[in-house]
């Protein structure tokens, strides 16, 4: 286990006070890398989001850390990933389908991260959870304007690539390695920065997204959009913890979300075999 002093991604953009797409790219490279390592080993994280990338130490060229491992699987390990788990806004729409699903959940996860990188606001929101489900299982997002005015088209063909709702035709971490938005010079050096932690103030201080939700009430909300019969309101998935909320799905019988993030960290998902390890790191890029 590594101590990881350095905060989270979010706090660091916005105390910088220069920040590019080009920047954003080359946060995005060291998140791909890093997967495409734990991909090529088997694992899939199955909970890829801003809060879980860390910096290592305060160092300006500090690499990024991927941390909580707590609902990671190794693919191929005797049984069919289909357990709901995540975190609401992040997850692909095949996991909310509650369909079979295979490592390129995380690279959904990474296109909607690189999408918050480059507007500070996240590419699906509803305080109504049905309606948020349901935005995120039709793969409706926007660039709205006049967020995305100055973005170069390079930045949201990648996102789009990541953010394909078929599976199938989703962009492998390999894939979006080679993006020219990523390998090449498409990303912009225009500064961005106040427009960007403008909106993650606003969109991420208070978060929901930061919340823990009942497992449960989760499971109750997605089996009801299923059958177009969900009639909840906002909130109706309820916080239980202090830790970063998980879409954990467990068995009827197995309740709720452990009160402690040490305990949920450490528990093994109904799939079993899941990870116990802590971080891994991100190689370093030459920027941020």
């Amino acid at each position: 286990m590594q101590l990881v002093s350095g905060g989270e991604l979010f706090d660091r953009i916005v105390e910088k006070g220069f920040y590019t797409e080009k920047d954003a790219s080359q946060l995005i490279k060291q998140i791909l890398d890093a997967v495409k390592y734990l991909h090529d080993m088997g694992i899939v994280h199955r909970d890829l989001k801003p809060e879980n990338l860390l910096y290592y130490s305060l160092d300006e060229d500090s690499k990024i850390m991927i941390s909580d491992f707590g609902l990671s699987k190794i693919e191929g390990s005797g049984s069919v990933m289909s357990t709901a788990c995540g975190t609401p806004g992040y997850v692909a729409p095949e996991v909310l389908a509650q369909k079979p699903y295979s490592k390129a959940v995380d690279c959904w996860s990474i296109g909607v991260i690189a999408y918050i990188l480059l507007c500070g606001y996240p590419p699906f929101y509803d305080e109504n959870d049905a309606k948020l489900f349901e935005q995120i299982l039709k793969a409706e997002y926007e660039f709205d304007s006049p967020y995305w005015d100055d973005i170069s088209d390079s930045a949201k063909d990648f996102i789009q690539h990541l953010m394909e709702k078929d599976p199938n035709k989703r962009y492998t971490c390999d894939q979006a390695l080679q993006h020219p938005w990523i390998a090449g010079d498409t990303a912009l050096d225009k500064n961005i920065h106040e427009s960007v932690s403008e909106q993650i103030r606003k969109n991420f201080a208070k978060s929901r997204w930061k919340q823990a939700f009942n497992a449960t009430a989760v499971v109750r909300h997605m089996r009801k959009l299923q059958l177009g019969t969900s009639q909840e309101g906002p909130g109706q998935t309820t916080p239980t913890s202090p830790c970063h909320g998980n879409l954990l799905v467990p068995g009827d019988n197995h309740g709720s979300l452990s009160n402690s993030c040490q305990d949920r960290c450490s528990q093994k998902t109904p799939e079993n075999n899941s990870l116990a390890y802590n971080t891994h790191h991100c190689p370093q890029s030459n920027r941020v």
